[in-house]
């Protein structure tokens, strides 16, 4: 008898006793951390998510437990746990593996919807800077200015323009123009290679503390890559005189812990359009990273840009039904502009201890920025047409800190966040004027200096007990604008600060590696131009949005992953400063709600498909409700894409994308038209080269890619008319690609 309770008590022991943490860090080939692989023990079901640095722990964990380590694009570890690992950190380096959806597992993650966009990047990489946002499920762009201006962009019942409700970051850095010339938001993404994109992460809704100004209908944040696997260099060439040249070379290829590369591409297009766009742009980009001795991580980058382009307009639908013009014909083909931006950044990671370490960036840009347009013709100035110059210059300075601590509390997981920034932004002479030709001067409409700050900071906690995960969180920003208006009689400066908390509150039942259940709710904004600030003496500056999204993610196969949310979101009242006639336009509160359903499913080792569904209702409230739609709010909208991989080389691409009939008025009287536009691309590796072809609407169908409720006048009207005026899509484009690689 005494022999079995000896026994009994050393199996207890064993599983008490013995039972120890393990802690680890995972890597790829080149020492780089992994962030969220997927961490776990087959025999306990335990499991957990690599940090920001590579770094995990699990507890109760014994000799001779099997840790299974999984992240995608990477072969499956089975690691068989040894003594000495339970004594020190564990040291993981992953090899890389053609992508399996197996690999990927549904987690406690906030983030968990964002997981897919790694699938869709391996599956289908990034070919252009148009298709950049696009990667984002649900997200619209259209572009209407000769390839220069950053894109329109819709999503989730939003016509953003041009990112009045997106805050979009590439590492840390903002993208998004406050006070913009333009119009406010304004995020011209074109600086960014296509090439060089390691990750995006994504998230719909004011739902992230870490994410503030613009961040109603959500946010985008592109991650560069640290090093590259190949040095490459590419050309394309197509239709339209359209070309691409593109470059990039490892410079630290034999140098322990560093890298560091240099990309640049030039890019040329006359468009299809009769009036030659002769787009043009340039970017270069450096990055040196190093692992340090005491595990920290430094990041340099650079980067230079600058566009400049004709673009033949927006037309209006009379001219083209009555026979006057083509669909590629314009009745002001002297619109165009140039841009340019610097950038350079510095981001730090230091690992203060096993559980707390501190996440660093400071940024600086130089940008300026020249557009002439002529969206009405002879409205306002029957003579000399109604052709208007924006231009700006801006400095732009930053910086955000976040501490991650990582705690167990009460037997539970418990990870806080710390964070605090700055951006300022220095404008001079942001202006509008009236031109003639882009030459002769007429008169100024606006003119003057702006000085915006905002400072900010955020807790967020994320608690997980048992199966459940809570996060909570709130955001304090606080912002001051100081308007100098050069035009006024008097050169009165104007100074109104203003601040927003923001608290959220997200909710996560995760019951294994196969399903999520989330609720997510909070509160978030978007800024005023610092001129409306002004005209409406300190009122309404931060217009705030609340929202709730209520899902699921789920993977009822190992190889099928589906996520449905079903959300609603608030507008406050705001007043819009419109940078095309120089005043303020205020518009009532919104209402929108919808549903988001995405799927992506691997038929076979080499086929993958994924289709995003999207529907809003979107509408003005308080308001008469036969005006009250929102003008080109998408309502339905779909994207779907069939992709084959094979590892000898030869890759395939069909994709759709459909964006529905839509209201173009607030009374449903005009309506923009929807649109179904087929693309496709194939390509084949032979030992060191790559050649491809790229197809867009390849059926070739006639379709309006931005089009507005304008009302104009042409030269030999007497009375003006409001109809649709558009931007024709592209036709049936034709482009090949040759790469070497080495």
């Amino acid at each position: 008898m005494k022999k079995y309770i000896l026994i009994s008590l050393l199996i207890f022991l064993g599983d008490t006793v013995f039972s120890q943490s393990l802690k680890g860090v995972i890597l790829d080939k080149s020492k780089t951390p992994i962030e969220s692989a997927f961490v776990y023990i087959n025999t306990s079901n335990d499991y957990t998510l690599s940090n920001l640095i590579g770094k995990f722990e699990l507890g109760n964990v014994k000799v001779g437990d099997v840790l299974n380590v999984s992240f995608l694009g990477f072969k499956t570890i089975h690691y068989v746990i040894k003594e000495k690992d339970l004594l020190k950190e564990l040291i993981l380096i992953l090899e890389d593996e053609p992508i399996d959806l197996e690999q990927v597992s549904v987690t406690n993650s906030v983030r968990a919807v964002s997981t897919i966009l790694a699938l869709d990047l391996k599956t289908n990489p990034v070919n252009s800077s148009q298709e950049v946002l696009r990667k984002v499920p649900g997200l619209f762009i259209a572009q209407h200015a000769g390839g220069g201006k950053a894109e329109q962009i819709f999503l989730r019942g939003f016509d953003i323009d041009h990112g009045t409700d997106i805050a979009i970051t590439v590492d840390g850095m903002p993208v998004n123009m406050v006070s913009h010339a333009h119009g406010q938001g304004y995020a011209d993404l074109h600086f960014l290679i296509p090439e060089t994109i390691h990750n995006i992460d994504f998230a719909k809704g004011p739902y992230d503390a870490s994410h503030g100004n613009f961040t109603t209908a959500g946010y985008v944040d592109f991650k560069t890559k640290d090093r590259l696997d190949n040095n490459t260099f590419g050309l394309e060439f197509g239709r339209f005189n359209t070309y691409r040249g593109f470059g990039a070379i490892n410079l630290l290829e034999k140098v322990e812990n560093q890298d560091a590369y240099l990309a640049a591409e030039f890019l040329q297009s006359d468009g299809p359009v009769e009036s030659p766009q002769n787009f043009q742009r340039i970017n270069v980009m450096g990055k040196y990273t190093i692992n340090l001795k005491n595990k920290d991580r430094l990041s340099i980058l650079f980067s230079h840009f600058q566009s400049n382009w004709r673009a033949s307009g927006q037309i209006p639908q009379r001219l083209v039904d009555n026979g006057t013009i083509t669909r590629w014909g314009s009745v002001d083909d002297t619109e165009g502009g140039n841009t340019s931006r610097n950038n350079f950044s510095i981001a730090h990671t230091k690992s203060l201890n096993e559980k707390l370490f501190v996440k660093s960036n400071a940024f600086y840009s130089y940008y300026d920025f020249e557009l002439f347009s002529n969206f009405t013709f002879f409205l306002e100035d029957p003579i000399n047409g109604d052709q208007i110059r924006q231009k700006e210059e801006r400095n732009i300075v930053g910086f955000n800190t976040t501490l991650f601590q990582n705690t167990d509390w009460k037997n539970t997981d418990l990870e806080m966040n710390y964070g605090v920034g700055l951006r300022h932004d220095v404008i001079q002479d942001v202006g509008l004027s009236r031109t003639l030709n882009r030459e002769n001067v007429l008169s100024q409409i606006a003119l003057g200096n702006v000085n915006e700050s905002n400072i900010y900071s955020f807790v967020n906690a994320n608690w997980s007990i048992g199966k459940w995960t809570f996060n909570p969180s709130i955001r304090l920003d606080a912002f001051n604008f100081i308007y100098e208006d050069q035009l006024s009689v008097e050169n009165r400066k104007h100074t109104v600060s203003k601040f927003f908390l923001a608290p959220k509150f997200n909710l996560i039942y995760n019951p294994n590696n196969r399903w999520q259940f989330f609720l997510k709710s909070g509160r978030g904004f978007h800024s005023n131009d610092s001129r409306v600030v002004v005209a409406q003496n300190g009122e309404e500056i931060l217009p705030g949005a609340l929202g709730a999204d209520l899902g699921l993610v789920w993977k009822p196969f190992s190889r099928l992953w589906l996520n449905v949310a079903l959300w609603n979101l608030y507008l406050k009242q705001e007043f819009i400063y419109v940078g095309d006639a120089g005043i303020v336009e205020p518009s009532g509160s919104t209402h929108r709600r919808g549903i988001d359903i995405g799927l992506r499913y691997q038929l076979n080792q080499y086929l993958f498909t994924d289709i995003d569904f999207n529907y809003t209702y979107a509408r003005f409230i308080n308001v008469d409700p036969t005006s009250n739609r929102i003008p080109l709010a998408p309502e339905l909208t779909t994207v779907g894409r069939l992709s084959f991989q094979h590892p000898k080389g030869f890759s395939a691409n069909l994709s759709y994308r459909y964006l529905n009939d839509r209201p173009a008025n607030e009374n449903n009287t005009i309506i923009a038209d929807g649109y179904f536009v087929v693309d496709t691309n194939a390509s084949y590796s032979f030992k060191k080269f790559t050649f491809g072809i790229n197809i867009e609407n390849i059926f070739n169908q006639e379709w309006n890619e931005a089009q507005f409720a304008t009302e104009s006048r042409l030269r030999n009207e007497s009375i003006p008319v409001e109809e649709i005026h558009f931007t024709p899509g592209v036709p049936f484009f034709l482009k090949g690609n040759i790469k070497y690689q080495f």
